[in-house]
């Protein structure tokens, strides 16, 4: 899902309990409290899934500027490298046909489209639902069918800022059911249903506005709770269900800047979307395989959401590339027989590894979330969390001495260890080893977030001459992106 928090879901504790479908769902199966993203960011958090990888070695992150958020605007020149091996493509070699419903953002240029890395089907959009624009100094963000668009949003496909009126949830579920029909019984299949409701400006379908204690964004979790269940509804109705693994994750967390009216909850955790406190990286995961994986069940594993790749392959009978580094584990010892495997959570922000977890403990090597100018503005991403020394807004490097915290007795990350104790000192050599052994062998890819220039933008999508709707793009000129936070 999109900018979900770890609270959204009645499961996790929210209290309207307006989420039936996914908390059936983990109890039916299986909940991990202890889930993470790749990124607090969307795109870069995508290209992780989808290789496996950390967006440091995939590419997705800028070096414009030291620990910058980045992602995949309009404007933006670069986008998933055809070096990078997607998990739709390595699916092919077990026969597997793939859809992605939804939110694509891992570029919008035409070597970028999702069907040249893997998919076979795609019906969503390139970019997320911002606007509406005046198709002169921007245009309106297209939707696709495949190769080519079919309209655009705020124009074919509404969206009322007002009232927060859209069937697109709707319209992504029918493309999903569709696609589950059609190829239940003729091929294995790979969804990706990357619906972005939850994302501001929020929307729901009529049906649904109004009916949530939360208010709008309630609204559209209802919708895609609603959704949710219809999925997994008609798998049971195809008798595939016991044949279909299903994985429900957020790619960060929920993105406080825009609470109350258009954010959800990231629980007891600490600030939220575009950090790398546990509220901007600890996501809602459950996990559904009906006779494999025994109801109930509750995982601490630390998970990522790169591990759905190498699940996912290992699921087909594949084993990943050998030819790079993976940063995803195998989750099935851990769905299937309950075990706990030992392993790092790193938090980048943009070229910079912001933080590291092991076990129980988690190290802060830097500290920030946002500028002081930008946050005079307005720009809160930790609102009513002011932590003294933690959540700063100027880049804090604590590399000699880092910040470390025990998750277990303070998931809040209010009150870090004395530096003095044993404590700390048992917990800053196991993560420094740890850490260490990655920078040694860490290979970065070349960034793909530093190049901006508005001659690239969605001006004349392939299929635009069909309908009417090329627009004229000005002067190229390409510059470095500028990151603020």
């Amino acid at each position: 899902m999109d900018d979900m928090g770890w609270g959204d879901l009645g499961v996790y504790g929210e209290p309207s309990r307006e989420t039936p479908n996914l908390d059936r769902m983990a109890a039916e199966g299986m909940l991990f409290p202890n889930f993470y993203s790749a990124n607090p960011l969307c795109s870069p958090s995508r290209a992780a899934l989808l290789t496996g990888r950390l967006p440091i070695r995939n590419g997705f992150y800028t070096t414009n500027a030291h620990a910058r958020n980045a992602y995949t605007p309009q404007e933006i020149v670069g986008g998933i490298p055809d070096s990078e091996q997607l998990l739709p493509e390595l699916l092919k070699k077990a026969g597997y046909v793939s859809k992605i419903v939804g939110k694509w953002h891992l570029g919008h240029r035409p070597q970028f489209h999702p069907l040249k890395h893997g998919f076979d089907e795609w019906f969503g959009s390139p970019n997320c639902h911002f606007g509406p624009y005046d198709n002169k100094a921007r245009p309106n963000i297209p939707v696709y069918r495949d190769w080519e668009m079919v309209g655009r949003y705020y124009e074919e496909f509404p969206i009322n800022l007002k009232t927060g009126e859209a069937n697109l949830t709707q319209i992504y579920l029918q493309e999903a059911l569709d696609f589950i029909k059609r190829q239940a019984r003729r091929h294995p299949f790979f969804l990706y249903w990357a619906v972005d409701a939850t994302h501001a400006p929020v929307y729901a379908s009529k049906p649904f506005l109004g009916t949530s204690q939360r208010g709008r964004y309630g609204d559209a979790i209802r919708e895609i709770d609603d959704s949710v269940g219809k999925m997994l509804e008609l798998l049971h109705d195809l008798h595939v269900a016991d044949n279909t693994f299903v994985f429900f994750t957020s790619d960060n967390g929920a993105a406080l800047i825009s609470a109350p009216e258009q954010a959800g909850s990231n629980g007891p955790f600490l600030c939220g979307k575009q950090t790398t406190f546990e509220g901007g990286m600890r996501e809602p995961a459950l996990a559904w395989w009906p006779g494999h994986i025994a109801a109930g069940q509750v995982s601490h594993q630390l998970g990522s959401i790169m591990d759905l790749f190498t699940t996912s392959l290992a699921l087909a009978g594949l084993t990943p590339p050998r030819d790079r580094a993976i940063d995803g584990l195998n989750l099935l010892p851990a769905l299937l027989q309950g075990r706990l495997m030992d392993r790092p959570i790193f938090y980048y922000r943009g070229d910079t590894l912001m933080a590291a977890t092991l076990g129980q403990h988690k190290a802060h090597f830097w500290t920030w979330t946002n500028s002081w100018e930008n946050f005079r503005q307005g720009v809160d991403f930790c609102p009513g969390q002011n932590v003294s020394g933690v959540t700063t807004h100027s880049l804090e490097d604590h590399t000699k001495l880092p910040l470390i915290f025990h998750l277990g007795r303070d998931p809040g990350e209010r009150f870090p260890l004395s530096f003095a104790s044993v404590e700390y000192q048992e917990a800053l050599s196991r993560i420094t080893s740890v850490v260490q052994q990655h920078q040694e062998v860490l290979v970065p890819g070349q960034p793909q977030l530093n190049v901006c220039n508005w001659a690239v933008m969605n001006w004349a999508p392939p299929g635009c001459e069909k309908l009417g709707k090329c627009l004229t793009p000005p002067e190229s000129i390409p510059k470095k992106c500028l990151w603020s936070h």
